[in-house]
């Protein structure tokens, strides 16, 4: 369980740095969103993390990229109302290229949650990129 929406958020990042898509959809709403920069930019609904992730793994194998991590700081936004919370984190984003190393830095994880009795989850999530 999730007892914070910073909590969530970084469930959700750890699952991705480790290859654990259970653990995203499991920090993520039946009824979330994600808004990426990779086509087809929008998925919606129960398996909406699942299929980006399955998605982005695609797209990495395609353009030869591999060994994704995120590492968060501090939120520059952190906002809870009662069980509703807005989260902008900013992200450095660090993968391979065909085995060259490439540093995304000035990212931005923006991320909207609720509260359900299991705990937070993430009801949208958008990535902006940062500067390569």
């Amino acid at each position: 369980m999730t007892s914070t929406p910073l909590g969530a958020v970084k469930q959700y990042i750890d699952g991705f740095n480790n290859g654990d898509a259970e653990v995203m959809a499991a920090t993520f709403d039946a009824q979330g969103s994600i808004l990426d920069g990779m086509a087809p930019h929008l998925w919606v609904g129960p398996t909406a993390a699942e299929d980006w992730y399955r998605d982005a793994l695609a797209e990495g194998e395609h353009l030869g990229v591999s060994d994704y991590l995120i590492t968060l700081a501090e939120p520059s936004h952190n906002d809870v109302t009662d069980d509703h919370a807005y989260l902008v984190v900013p992200a450095t984003f660090t993968y391979n290229v065909r085995g060259t190393p490439v540093e995304q830095t000035g990212a931005c994880f923006t991320v909207a949650l609720h509260q359900l009795p299991e705990g937070w989850r993430i009801a949208a999530w958008a990535w902006t990129k940062g500067k390569q």
